[in-house]
């Protein structure tokens, strides 16, 4: 696939810097059409990595990668640094099972400074860098870059504060590809910051103010009108006054796809060197590529694509998936009940609520990258009598974990949780598998958690959920459903309640959530080496149904838990838990995730190779029968 000239002959900045300006451009232009043919077949963050690509080459192009540091914040736009940092012959191979990463991965590169995949680390990652530099007395540049979307999150403004208090040198690049800023406004303004930035400037300006503070409060005074001046006639053109704010020397906006603009930026900057710094740069989401350009939300990260008409490649038709499910029967219970609010942390497309939005528009709240935020508001929601459902991929409600203990669970307030891409997602890898939301959810106070075994059974769990005084969570897996019908009134179940899905007198299995199939296939895979199993589908993770249980663990005395999550603290454990307190004994096995981080792979080439599928659990159940003749 890589056939063009200047980008076949770059295997590290080093060769980038070697290109004369001019040819940069064209560069870019090559790296562009890398992504988008790559993406084509392999699907991933199309319009994040079309939107940095002139940024992308000028920062290694100015800076002395990978002894300077780079950062880059959620990680989901680094494609043209991989390209260009000794990663483009396996390219193709991204995000593919044994491939590269989707997102920067410090074991892939030396030119990648941390890993990266949930938003709003880069200025906290980079400002522990900077500072480990100084301790070091290493004098080199770090540089993180931020979206505008994540500097939503209170942790990017956690780390600004405190950089703006050190006072180091230290360079944030911000990149807004959404803050609407008319061509005349933004030429000036990157006129502006570009010359206020050159070394002429800023020695006039430190000279200026040594020489007015030689005389006493007069010049003082002075220098504050002064300040004040530069300020307001800054501020006036630019957003940069509360960087300014937070002592940050304000740089922009500028374009972020003029080569020429950000390259002699970027070198003042760098040359700059006194305080920390913000550039503002605009840049245009999918740039490059009209589909992505027109709809960015769209082509965000997507599956595989027609280059051409941009139309996603025709997939095999199948089930609705989990997600869509959710979106109906959200919309289908707050018909009936006012109170139910929606809230989504910049996922309203992910999470299924894009229809909820169109329909309740009063009722939808899009905190933005905030998850913390979004627990808490919803906590405060609910004292007043509204029924919040709180729709959250389970990777990143880990990032709200001391506000759904404190302010949800503690004052046992009617929150309810839905906590989608639960399990191995494929292809985005351990950023974002939610494998340890049993675990550390099941281990709260009043929390009621439930997994549900297809998608009909979402939907009694989630009118059971709003109707539940407390708070509840349901966590279900990403794609598609198992293809069972919806019915069309919904029950609430009885908290704490399983079902007994089939009789076996030989062992039991205990799968949950989208276990259950994989574990009623291996039943009849065991009835025919003749060993009969029963299964019985929990449906509650917290609280579990002990009376079933226990009765039906007595009975075949070999008990064998499958669970998509963490090992540690799960389902398994809770099982266990429950029968040593009955003090019970039987020959057990857990079936669960190993005790390490799973690569990106097809979510069923995931199930196989960490030993959850039916296949395993055939192994364990005639493992934990053999165990009796040893």
């Amino acid at each position: 696939m890589i056939n063009q000239t200047k980008l076949s002959r770059i295997n590290s900045p080093l060769d980038l810097r070697r290109l004369p300006p001019d040819e940069l451009p064209g560069l870019a232009r090559e790296i562009r059409q890398e992504i988008i043919n790559t993406v084509a077949q392999t699907g991933g963050h199309l319009a994040p990595s079309l939107g940095v690509v002139e940024l992308t080459i000028a920062i290694h192009y100015v800076f002395n990668t990978p002894e300077d540091k780079l950062i880059w914040d959620v990680g989901h736009q680094c494609y043209t640094h991989k390209l260009l940092c000794g990663r483009r012959e396996q390219f193709s191979t991204i995000r593919q099972y044994k491939g590269i990463s989707g997102f920067p991965k410090r074991a892939e590169s030396p030119y990648d400074t941390f890993d990266t995949g949930h938003s709003s680390t880069s200025i906290s990652a980079g400002l522990g860098v900077n500072c480990a530099k100084s301790l070091k007395a290493e004098n080199r540049k770090v540089i993180s870059v931020i979206g505008d979307g994540s500097m939503t999150g209170g942790m990017a403004f956690e780390a600004l504060n405190q950089a703006g208090t050190l006072g180091r040198n230290f360079i944030v690049i911000l990149n807004d590809n959404e803050m609407s800023i008319s061509p005349n406004v933004g030429a000036l303004s990157s006129f502006l910051s570009r010359k206020m930035t050159g070394r002429t400037v800023a020695k006039f300006k430190r000279d200026t103010e040594n020489f007015l503070k030689s005389f006493s409060n007069v010049g003082e005074n002075i220098l504050q009108i002064l300040k004040k001046s530069e300020g307001s006639f800054k501020s006036f053109f630019t957003p940069g006054m509360l960087f300014e704010a937070l002592k940050f020397d304000y740089v922009g906006p500028i374009p972020g796809h003029d080569l020429e603009t950000l390259i002699s930026t970027l070198q003042n900057v760098r040359d700059f060197g006194s305080g920390p710094i913000l550039v503002h740069v605009l840049t245009t989401k999918g740039k490059g590529y009209t589909p992505a350009e027109d709809r960015p939300d769209d082509y965000h990260g997507l599956g595989p694509f027609e280059v051409k008409s941009g139309k996603p490649r025709p997939a095999e038709p199948g089930p609705p998936s989990y997600t869509s499910v959710f979106g109906r029967v959200i919309e289908k219970e707050a018909e009936k009940n006012d109170k139910i609010v929606a809230i989504s942390a910049a996922m309203p497309a992910g999470t299924g609520l894009m229809s909820f939005s169109q329909r309740f528009p009063k009722r939808f709240f899009d905190v933005g990258i905030a998850e913390q935020h979004a627990v808490t508001f919803a906590a405060g929601l609910a004292t007043e009598g509204i029924r919040p459902v709180v729709a959250i991929y389970s990777t990143f409600l880990q990032r709200a974990f001391d506000q759904i203990i404190h302010d949800v669970c503690l004052p046992n307030l009617p929150v309810t949780f839905m906590l989608d891409r639960a399990g191995l997602v494929g292809d985005d890898g351990p950023t974002h598998h939610g494998v340890f939301d049993l675990s550390f959810l099941r281990m709260i106070p009043n929390m009621v958690l439930m997994a549900p075994k297809d998608e009909n059974e979402l939907c009694h769990m989630f009118h059971t959920a709003i109707n539940h005084p407390g708070p509840a969570a349901i966590r279900y897996p990403r794609g598609a459903g198992e293809g069972v019908g919806l019915d069309e009134e919904l029950r609430e179940l009885t908290i704490g309640k399983g079902e007994l899905l089939r009789e076996g007198g030989d062992l039991l299995l205990l799968p949950v959530g989208n276990r259950v199939y994989a574990a009623l296939e291996a039943a009849e895979g065991l009835l025919k080496l003749g060993i009969e199993a029963a299964v019985i589908n929990p449906r509650f993770i917290k609280p579990l149904d002990g009376e079933l249980i226990r009765a039906w663990a007595q009975n075949t005395g070999r008990v064998v838990t499958i669970e998509e999550n963490a090992a540690s603290g799960g389902f398994g454990s809770a099982v266990l838990e429950l029968l040593a307190a009955g003090r019970i004994l039987v020959k057990s096995r857990r079936i669960a995730l190993p005790d390490h981080f799973i690569e990106q792979g097809p979510q069923d080439t995931l199930r196989k190779i960490s030993g959850i599928d039916a296949p395993a659990i055939i192994k364990a159940a005639i493992d934990i029968m053999d165990s009796e003749n040893e």
